[in-house]
């Protein structure tokens, strides 16, 4: 059974439950640990939606779609390539993106995400589908232009680290396949990012069980998967919406 799973404030206090259609059913205890369902509803109407997990860490993969390889003429990786999202650059649904003071080129990537549901080190592949608790959506926002600005260092930690720079959310969604799904990633209204997640070079239990060989992933923790064609820049005053059918919609203003 698929559901949908939220993080809220309500009255000034933090809760958590499962949306279903315009309310939420509140639950009590811990969300990845047996939780229990109160019983109470709340109107999405009447609470601000945060992001649904606090991870200790966000993982972001590159090149791990191969329309996007193609494209850039990149060879398959023997191993999954990925970075670390730092903490100050999560940011809730609906929150502004702010524009940083460096100057150039911020572009959106629209993702899937994969959310971590129990302490996962050395997992196995066949093992790696129970340490997922479910997905969300993502944009791995990026100051392009400072990415390879020195010769001598790639500043991908810098280029995608700054404040405000991760979004997700607004929902993890469990009991989903996610080689069903499609990404797509809307800017003003114009569709400029539509391709499946069946395109992924590494799966979801592949990239769990890969990165867990290298370091603990935690109650929480999201791995984003990566991007594919379509990525291109915003604008201070733009709306970027990244919609995975089955998961939901993340939207957030650039200013």
């Amino acid at each position: 059974m698929t559901q949908r799973w939220v993080r809220f404030i309500h009255d000034g206090e933090t809760r958590f439950g499962t949306l279903e259609n315009e309310s939420i059913q509140i639950w009590e205890g811990d969300m990845f640990d047996a939780p229990t369902a109160s019983g109470s509803t709340v109107g999405l109407d009447q609470v601000r939606l945060l992001m649904p997990t606090q991870p200790s860490k966000i993982i972001a993969l590159w090149n791990n779609f191969g329309a996007l390889g193609a494209k850039l003429n990149l060879a398959r990786p023997p191993e999954p390539l990925y970075l670390i999202k730092s903490p100050n650059s999560y940011l809730n649904p609906n929150d502004v993106i702010r524009k940083p003071s460096a100057e150039g080129k911020v572009v959106f990537e629209g993702e899937l995400g994969i959310v971590i549901g129990r302490t996962a080190k050395h997992v196995s592949e066949a093992d790696a589908p129970q340490y997922i608790f479910g997905y969300t959506c993502a944009n791995d926002v990026t100051l392009a232009d400072i990415l390879n600005r020195d010769p001598s260092f790639a500043q991908w930690v810098r280029a995608k680290g700054f404040d405000t720079f991760c979004p997700f959310g607004p929902v993890v969604a469990s009991g989903i396949d996610p080689a069903a799904l499609t990404v797509r990633t809307i800017l003003n209204g114009d569709v400029r990012q539509d391709y499946p997640i069946s395109d992924m070079l590494f799966s979801a239990a592949q990239l769990v069980s890969k990165i867990s060989q290298d370091m603990t992933l935690n109650c929480g923790d999201i791995i984003l998967c990566g991007t594919s064609v379509g990525v291109g820049s915003m604008k201070p005053g733009s709306t970027v919406e990244v919609e995975i059918e089955g998961i939901g919609k993340l939207s957030n203003r650039f200013e």
